[in-house]
């Protein structure tokens, strides 16, 4: 799996590794069990402060997608949904109200966001089944 940061981007780099890691799980490029670098691997990989790798990996490990095993390192979690249905359709609702809000406001229309919405879906599991 290869982490890659934009120090010029809008996001935090923590927040970018948070992305790519759940992203690498989704796709199905990493499965639980999988064992993250070390922060300090990691972090010199990137040529970013190993500070900022610790906070990814906490981030993650809060949101249930790691574990920390002392002296072992960090591995990638089985997925399952540790909140309530009602939570869950909370936060989905919020994830895809800012990304239609961003969209509209980028000048997309319904049609091209669901379009765009089918794809990037599609693509997700089209990665999972080919890399299982």
């Amino acid at each position: 799996m290869l982490l890659r940061v934009d120090p010029l981007g809008p996001e935090p780099l923590f927040e970018q590794l948070v992305l790519q890691v759940k992203g690498a799980v989704a796709r199905g490029e990493l499965r639980p069990g999988d064992r993250l670098p070390s922060v300090r691997e990691l972090a010199g990989e990137l040529s970013i402060n190993p500070n900022t790798v610790a906070r990814a990996y906490r981030e993650l490990e809060a949101a249930g997608v790691i574990a920390t095993r002392r002296g072992a390192g960090c591995f990638v979690k089985d997925v399952a949904p540790v909140m309530r249905d009602s939570e869950r359709a909370r936060r989905l609702a919020a994830l895809l109200e800012r990304a239609v809000t961003e969209a509209y406001h980028l000048g997309f229309g319904a049609e091209e966001i669901r379009r765009a919405l089918s794809l990037h879906l599609a693509e997700v599991q089209f990665k999972r089944k080919k890399v299982r």
